[in-house]
């Protein structure tokens, strides 16, 4: 792409995605400006999707846009951080032609109003690989007080919100693999919800917390190792959707099968932990607790089990 067409697509596609934020200069410039808010620390978070890793090859490019973001603002909801901006990069596929970037701006600015998003700025190349995206999202928490992996204590209990599983059988669902009359599970792979919506009640009483994307044992590895101590994780306590205990009922290994749910990924739930005192807060399942030690042992249909890596690794 030529510079001049580089420009007038910012312009045409991407500058309204600003939505009149000043520290965005109107994109006229290559950099942003982000004012301090007094009482408030900035959290910054970074993702990125590649076409045939994160999603499926041929994706509606509006929904790998929502996608896009919707991932970054689960990692600042699992912070309980409020989110206000964020930066774009987009290596557009060879076959990317003006429809395809139209429908790719048009599914990112429906999730930027829908959750009080600014674009702030970016860049865009095209590349004879995959289609492949990053995005930088900024967000704010009170001084001191975004949740972080590292509060964990021994005693604590685990728990985690929503339900388990929707994600890693939703791709194989989007993939023809299992059935889905309904398309429940596909929607909950194409678009995670991310949990905004827990901010307040993470901020009172979540010791550690983390958002299940990895897979839920993958990332409460990621609790136990940040906070130094070892977590027991019950796969047969997992909170499941209609559509998920339904496959399991008819799997003919019980154990395999809550081991694909909890290490299957793209949940975008929040695993956290709580003392032992508080109270079970709403729309969360107590799976496990916080112990002295290291790791992460995982029972599943009433035994211990081997899980491998827990979950999914780039590397």
């Amino acid at each position: 792409m030529s510079r001049a067409d580089e420009f007038g697509e910012i312009e045409r596609l991407f500058r309204p995605l600003t939505r009149g934020a000043p520290g965005a200069l109107d994109l006229l410039d290559d950099a942003a400006i982000v004012p301090s808010r007094p009482g408030y620390d900035l959290v910054i978070t970074k993702d990125a999707l590649v076409e045939g890793v994160h999603f499926l090859r041929g994706e509606s490019p509006d929904l790998v846009a929502r996608k896009l973001l919707r991932v970054n603002l689960s990692d600042l909801a699992a912070k309980a951080a409020e989110p206000f901006g964020c930066l774009l990069a987009v290596a557009w596929p060879g076959a990317a032609d003006v429809r395809y970037r139209e429908r790719f701006a048009m599914g990112l600015a429906a999730d930027l109003e829908s959750y009080d998003v600014h674009l702030l700025g970016g860049d865009t190349v095209v590349t004879d690989g995959p289609f492949t995206l990053s995005l930088t999202a900024l967000g704010w928490a009170p001084k001191g007080r975004m949740v972080r992996r590292s509060g964990a204590q021994p005693g604590d209990r685990l728990l985690v919100s929503g339900t388990i599983g929707d994600g890693a059988l939703g791709l194989a669902a989007a993939q023809g693999a299992i059935p889905d009359p309904d398309g429940f599970l596909a929607f909950r792979y194409r678009l995670p919800q991310p949990r905004l919506d827990l901010r307040g009640a993470l901020r009172a009483w979540a010791t550690a917390a983390a958002d299940v994307s990895d897979g839920l044992v993958a990332d409460a590895g990621h609790i136990a190792k940040a906070s130094g101590v070892g977590l027991i994780v019950d796969l047969d306590e997992l909170p499941l959707s209609g559509a998920a205990a339904t496959w399991l009922e008819q799997q003919p290994d019980p154990q395999d099968a809550l081991i694909r749910l909890g290490t299957g990924g793209d949940d975008y739930e929040v695993i956290c932990t709580i003392a032992p005192d508080e109270p079970k807060p709403a729309g969360f399942a107590v799976i496990g607790e916080v112990i002295e030690g290291e790791g992460v042992e995982v029972r599943a249909a009433g035994r211990l089990v081997d899980v491998g890596k827990g979950g999914w690794r780039h590397i």
